[in-house]
Formats: structure tokens, C-alpha cells, sequence
């Protein structure tokens, strides 16, 4: 399967079961949100699935599901992600560098650099986007 950007919806959990608290705290249960997504219609259509768990001006943190061998190729984010795996086996590639990324492993990538995933199985992870126009608070 290939596809060439994310296409991304927000979610419409606001409740205790899903983990929204109200306030300025917010905790998610990943283990439902992830069975959820696994269950939905898009997900059985051999779609990826994605929930956008938090959205500011500063920063973006996205669920993500995608099936085995999934192919994201030539994508460039204008501003820094990091990727946290959930499940699964992530192939990461760079034009000068790839990295393959298991449960519980972190990357992060500075803005503006063109990057590909591959998936050797159904991989869940976390991306967290970082906006680029923020700037450094000391020097």
C-alpha cells in the first residue's frame, strides 16, 4: 500500500471513558483509542487510521495505526516531529540516514527534511509535531 501524505481528523472523545479530562490536564487511554481505531470501518478497508489527540499553535500530538507494509514515501514536514512507537516495527528514511524504530523507541527529525516509513508489521505510534515558527526562549 502507498500513500503519500496523512490525512488526519480530529477526534470527538470528550469523554472520562477515553480518558479527556477537563481543565488544563489531559490524559488519553491509548490502549481503547488504539482497540477503537483497530475496530472502525476505515481501519478494515485497509486504511490508515489517525486521531489527532491534541492541537495548539505550538505543537500537534497524532495517534497513528497503519497496516503491515505500508509505504508513506516523500514526505516533508515544514516543522520538527518526533515518533514514538506504541506497536510495531517502523522503517524511518531520510535522503543520508534510516533507522528502524521498535516498541518503546523515540525519534525526533528537525524540520524541513524529506522522510519515507515503511511498516514490516501493523505499527501504532505517536507523532508529535512542533511548530518551527516558535522561537527559542534563550538565545
Amino acid at each position: 500500500m502507498e500513500t503519500e501524505t496523512l490525512k488526519i481528523k480530529a477526534p470527538l472523545f470528550k469523554t472520562k471513558t477515553h480518558g479527556f479530562l477537563k481543565g488544563s490536564l489531559r490524559a488519553f487511554d491509548l490502549p481503547s483509542l488504539i482497540d477503537r481505531m483497530k475496530q472502525s470501518s476505515k481501519w478494515a478497508n485497509g486504511e490508515l487510521n489517525a486521531i489527532v489527540l491534541l492541537k495548539s499553535r505550538y505543537r500537534q500530538i497524532v495517534l497513528t495505526a497503519l497496516h503491515e507494509e505500508t509505504e508513506i514515501v516523500s514526505f516533508q514536514s515544514n516543522d520538527s516531529i518526533t515518533l514514538h512507537i506504541i506497536e510495531g516495527k517502523l522503517r524511518f528514511q531520510t535522503r543520508k540516514e534510516s533507522v528502524t524504530l521498535y516498541k518503546g523507541q523515540l525519534l525526533t527529525l528537525h524540520e524541513k527534511i524529506k522522510y519515507s516509513l515503511t511498516t514490516g508489521k501493523e505499527t501504532v505510534f505517536l507523532l508529535t509535531i512542533a511548530n518551527s515558527a516558535l522561537k527559542p526562549l534563550i538565545n
